[in-house]
């Protein structure tokens, strides 16, 4: 155990810095802001702290559209307020991972407004370019995922670009090997200044085909995917050309390669591909590409044990030596109790889902909120900043309502986020659910959150262990962590009864203390699970 890395087992929390805790009272969140919650942070028992981008931006994508990969924007601070946060995690024995998009730049980067200009200029190739069919259309079939075409028309070049999200995000173009030196060199810029890690967006988006073939029609009953139903017709393709590409894997042994020069960092790749499975176990493959890939599997609408159990199963069949990173939300989806809770949205239920996550083998990535059992806010359409969901309401509403700012304190009129009116409107549901409520509860979800952790903490085989699931429906999950010669049984009960889960064999059951769940001394082939509950016991 004394040379596991840190990341194997860890819980990683997500802050999305725009709505964490707003220190200059200018409506939006800020890194001061992280500072100032870092004690708070570090009572839920996190390893590390996930820091959704804060580059220099013009923020049409909410920072996922860099137009400076070494700047801090001027909405969060500076790059010493960076520094200083580095320092104070580092001294509370929290890491920092960053986010780095890797894939594409705002079109306001100055390597862009350089390609654009001409086809002969030092740039010119740092971007995918093509020219258009004979009747002017665009070179191929390819979407963007923010809708309508991946292509668009630039006169002054009489080309069109490629752009995998919005027109404002042109790809960088990865078969030019300036680009990919140029990244890795963006990249060790924040290895220098100490982080301990990099979310990777997109990662898998970072080259094309270069014969630009079109992709091939999707049967319909295949069309599925995260955000990706009829209403948008991204779903309508494989996308087998315009991303996931063979040649990213050369490209992320490089990337690895400079991430070994600093003992103790990690890479964690977001995958979204048509497998994403597959390809989280390829990019995760020997010991010379991402350490760990983040999985979209379990951000579905519809909670079920045995979905779970095939998704994890499957996972778990195609890995070697790679390793998962499990989350049940983020700041692309509806927030878990909204889509997991039904109409009632027990508090016990919430309770439940954050210990199902905490238990599976991986790491675990827990957004800001999951911990408060935070639903998702319902926001009007002339509240909506989210472009994702400006485009397709109100079919799709976006991911507003994921984002809303932390309700801190239920009494102040902003929740305690700002003195200002924030970004997005807080509801008034998620002041009754604020911190300063739940911290003086020893009943609330937040300390069921805290006290789980710290028992975690303590259990190797939740943390490092084995997983073999032994029981699943659409209402429950059961499933034994076992690292050397402990072991636990893993039941949880996601429906409204009390559910008497058959175990298929006889267990010796006995209770263990500490974790704020369920757990008792039994023998016999079969338990009992309260309502929206979980049993944790040791196996004799």
């Amino acid at each position: 155990m004394t040379t596991t890395p840190w990341w194997r087992g860890a819980v990683i929390y997500q802050v999305y810095p725009r709505s964490l805790m707003d220190a200059n009272n200018d409506g939006i969140g800020d890194i001061p802001g992280i500072i100032s919650k870092l004690d708070y942070i570090s009572s839920l028992g996190v390893d590390a702290i996930w820091v959704s981008p804060f580059f220099k931006s013009p923020m049409k994508d909410f920072g996922y559209d860099i137009s400076d990969y070494r700047d801090i924007d001027p909405i969060f601070g500076t790059l010493a307020d960076f520094d200083e946060l580095i320092a104070k995690a580092h001294g509370r024995g929290i890491k920092i991972i960053i986010d780095q998009v890797l894939s594409h730049t705002s079109d306001q980067h100055a390597w862009f407004t350089a390609s654009r200009e001409s086809r002969d200029n030092p740039h010119s190739d740092w971007y995918v370019w093509a020219d258009p069919l004979p009747d002017g259309n665009p070179p191929n079939n390819w979407l963007a995922i923010f809708g309508g075409s991946a292509w668009e028309w630039e006169p002054r070049r009489c080309q069109y670009y490629l752009h995998n999200f919005l027109k404002s995000q042109p790809d960088l173009n990865y078969h030019c090997p300036q680009v990919r030196e140029q990244i890795l060199q963006e990249v060790e810029f924040w290895l220098k200044r100490g982080v301990d890690g990099l979310r990777l967006d997109a990662i898998n988006f970072c080259f094309h085909d270069k014969e630009l073939r079109s992709n091939p029609v999707k049967p319909e009953e295949e069309r599925k995917g995260r955000g990706f139903s009829l209403d948008n017709p991204y779903a309508f393709q494989k996308h087998i050309y315009d991303n996931t590409r063979p040649e990213n894997l050369e490209f992320l042994e490089s990337l690895r390669a400079l991430m070994d020069r600093y003992p103790g960092t990690v890479t964690l790749g977001e995958i979204s591909a048509d497998d994403s499975l597959k390809t989280m176990a390829e990019y995760t493959t020997g010991n010379s590409r991402l350490h760990m890939a983040y999985s979209f599997e379990l951000l579905v609408e519809k909670l079920s044990g045995t979905y779970i159990r095939d998704t994890v199963e499957t996972l778990e069949e195609n890995l070697s030596e790679g390793w998962p990173c499990w989350a049940i939300g983020n700041h692309d989806v509806r927030r878990f109790m909204s889509r997991w809770g039904g109409k009632h949205q027990s508090p016990q239920l919430a309770k439940t889902l954050n210990a199902l996550l905490l238990s599976l083998r991986g790491s675990v990535c827990s957004y800001q909120g999951e911990e408060l059992g935070l639903t998702e806010a319902e926001i009007l359409q002339h509240e909506l900043q989210d472009p994702y969901g400006i485009t397709f309401w109100p079919r799709f509403k976006g991911r507003d309502g994921c984002r809303t700012p932390m309700p801190w304190n239920h009494s102040d009129t902003y929740a305690g986020f700002s003195q200002v009116k924030g970004w997005l409107p807080i509801p008034a549901s998620h002041k009754e659910q604020a911190v300063n409520l739940q911290d003086g509860d020893n009943a609330s979800i937040l300390n069921a959150y805290r006290q789980f952790m710290q028992w975690r903490k303590q259990q190797p085989a939740l943390r490092f262990g084995d997983i073999e699931f032994i029981a699943d429906a659409e209402t429950y999950l059961a499933f034994i962590r076992h690292y050397g010669d402990e072991k636990f049984l893993c039941a949880f009960n996601f429906s409204a009864d009390a559910q008497t889960i058959s175990l298929g064999a006889d267990y010796l059951l006995e209770a263990v203390d500490g974790h704020g769940c369920q757990s008792v001394s039994a023998q016999g082939n079969s338990i009992s699970v309260p309502a929206y509950g979980t049993l944790i016991s040791r196996l004799r």
